[in-house]
């Protein structure tokens, strides 16, 4: 008989503990996960015509919003392109149209990760408790991603394209248990 159970998130388990943090800090501190989002990542040449039309970032540690889809510069040759739940298969498809003969890589990364939205007045000061990353919206802004370490824990740190939207932290799904505790003891002050 196959298995017909749906995905359980990550997070799945302290989902009720992020909205009481997210509720008693007053606004200071959101936090809740966004399971499931599409990740594809992309690597192929920069100067391609594939890079041009796909609309990749090119300038290092940027993110660029088109509608629902987030591309993130992740290195000279490697972008991760996240948007809704669904629709990997409808991105490997476009970038491998659209590279043509081109050489591309094309890896549907969506069970990778997990990711969790960081937002509200305090957001960059509780990120700062755990990351050696300047987050001062002079250095890291909206539109800015980084490879980086939150709390011991590899990530990718992504500033929204509007300061208000928060960060989101795409977090290896054996790591998102750890850090979450973590980003839930370090915005203890904010409660």
């Amino acid at each position: 008989m196959a298995d017909t159970a749906l995905p359980r998130s990550p997070l799945a388990h302290v989902r009720d503990r992020l909205a009481a943090a997210t509720h008693a800090s007053g606004g200071a501190v959101r936090l809740a996960e966004l399971p499931f989002l599409t990740q594809v990542n992309v690597r192929l040449d920069a100067k391609s015509a594939a890079a041009d039309a796909l609309g990749l970032p090119l300038e290092p540690n940027t993110a660029v919003r088109q509608g629902d889809l987030t591309t993130l510069w992740l290195g000279p040759d490697e972008w991760l392109l996240a948007g809704p739940p669904g629709n990997a298969r409808r991105l490997e498809d476009r970038v491998r149209e659209t590279a043509g003969d081109e050489p591309v890589s094309v890896t549907d990364v969506s069970a990778q990760r997990t990711t969790l939205l960081v937002s509200g007045s305090r957001a960059r000061d509780l990120l700062a408790h755990g990351c050696a990353l300047d987050l001062h919206p002079r250095a890291f802004g909206p539109g800015r991603c980084a490879q980086t370490t939150l709390g011991r824990t590899q990530v990718v740190l992504v500033a929204r394209d509007r300061t208000d939207a928060g960060f989101w932290v795409l977090v290896r799904s054996s790591f998102a248990g750890y850090l979450t505790d973590w980003l839930l003891d370090a915005a203890t002050e904010y409660l």
